[in-house]
């Protein structure tokens, strides 16, 4: 099947990671979807032939249509990438269980369900690749990370069970575990993080963390996104894909430091950075 041939799925496409990933993969000559809440911010990608899709990962209707409507269109959806999710920073004593359900919501049963809606037409085709994009986050462990850090471990599980289920199938299943990525995560942590936790226990600890998340996203050392997307795109392309592929600032160092060293080490480091 050549490139121009499947179809493409791509959520949180409004900013960052999924917006470049739409526009290199359509360079590429993939049919490229476009999915986000905010479709006004895709007009440039609209520009550039790629479809917009309006869609909410936290809405059951809307994902139902959009899939509904490329399918109808398209006859199939080959390629998609969970790209959608965001960070909820603060003291876990802090954040109320209304946005800990919320952050598992965006970051795993929106995945989740959009993954459910795409199999079927995937199974009948025996061919299709789902990628979801976990981070480092999910092998590691942060302070104030609690919420974003239990979701992404659990992006990770579910990915590996899902892709022995679906591999008889001829379905690849494929986790992406960024680095530090100059994108408007790192911000919108730190605003939650202050929200959450500037005052009271926590407050010194938590506007620290805040100050260094604003300073390293707004430095050169994080990665581009375009790193992210030719990752993502080796991924699509690869004969026989590896399970996971980690790329992006400190992301292959972080992986070795959690696997090699012990828990109490690698909490004096983490702590010590934070």
């Amino acid at each position: 099947m050549s490139n121009a041939k499947k179809v493409v799925l791509i959520t949180g496409a409004s900013s960052g990671i999924g917006k470049e990933t739409a526009s290199l993969m359509n360079t590429k000559g993939f049919s490229v979807y476009a999915a986000a809440r905010r479709i006004e911010r895709m007009k440039d990608l609209e520009k550039q032939g790629i479809h917009l899709v309006e869609m909410d990962v936290t809405d059951e209707a809307s994902m139902v249509s959009g899939v509904n409507s490329i399918l109808a269109k398209e006859g199939s959806i080959d390629i998609l990438v969970n790209n959608a999710g965001y960070g909820s920073y603060g003291a876990i004593e802090d954040v109320s269980l209304d946005e800990g359900r919320r952050q598992f919501e965006v970051n795993l049963f929106g995945l989740a369900r959009l993954t459910q809606l795409v199999l079927p037409k995937m199974r009948q085709n025996k061919y299709g690749k789902i990628i979801n994009i976990s981070s480092i986050g999910g092998k590691i462990y942060t302070p104030f990370g609690g919420w974003y850090h239990a979701t992404k471990h659990a992006v990770e599980g579910f990915s590996d069970c899902l892709r022995l289920e679906t591999q008889p199938f001829g379905i690849d299943v494929i986790i992406v575990e960024p680095g530090g990525i100059a994108t408007e995560w790192g911000d919108i942590a730190a605003e939650n993080l202050r929200k959450t936790s500037a005052k009271g226990a926590y407050a010194a600890a938590a506007n620290k963390t805040a100050d260094g998340m604003v300073k390293t996203y707004a430095s050169n050392q994080v990665s581009k996104p375009i790193v992210i997307a030719e990752t993502i795109l080796k991924s699509i392309t690869a004969r026989k894909p590896k399970t996971r592929y980690t790329a992006g600032y400190m992301a292959g160092t972080t992986i070795l430091m959690r696997r090699f060293l012990s828990d109490r080490l690698f909490d004096r480091i983490i702590t010590s950075l934070a």
